[in-house]
């Protein structure tokens, strides 16, 4: 009997202390990225990124002349990935990944350019790491991504 109260206290104990995150409105959420891009945009002309459909917003840099990447391809990539209010967050050289494990806003933007080739990804929050706090990325943060796509298989 003892162990049972000891188990259900412990079970109580462990569901008050839980947190949950409110839930994010997900329209609101693309608004807001959406005017916070803009006026990034609009503070950075030398940016002439274009808006896909999913809402990424991309920048060819340098074309390249290999391989476009597919949902299958395995991508080696120098990065450097930044908050869109500018201090880095991660960068890495000679980083390999199937495509389909990366982030929505790389598996939209890296097949946009050839291997050989380098893109900028501007990334609202939903095509990113959304409402999760990831160590130094806050939730609902908008991703800048500088990437080199080194090769393609």
């Amino acid at each position: 009997m003892k162990n049972l109260l000891l188990i259900i206290f412990i079970t109580i104990i462990g569901l008050a202390s839980c947190k949950t995150a409110p839930p994010v409105d997900a329209i609101k959420q693309a608004r807001t990225d959406d005017s916070l891009i803009t006026i990034f945009l609009s503070n950075n002309p030398l940016i002439k990124a274009v808006k896909d459909s999913s809402g990424l917003y991309y920048q060819v840099t340098k074309e390249g002349t290999g391989a476009y990447a597919t949902e299958n391809s395995t991508v080696t990539v120098n990065y450097k990935g930044k908050l869109i209010s500018g201090p880095p967050f991660d960068a890495a050289n000679g980083f390999s990944s199937p495509l389909s494990n990366l982030v929505r806003a790389w598996q939209i933007g890296i097949p946009r350019v050839k291997a050989g080739g380098s893109i900028l990804l501007i990334a609202p929050s939903a095509l990113g790491y959304g409402s999760a706090n990831l160590g130094p990325i806050p939730a609902n943060s908008i991703l800048v991504f500088d990437i080199d796509v080194i090769a393609v298989k």
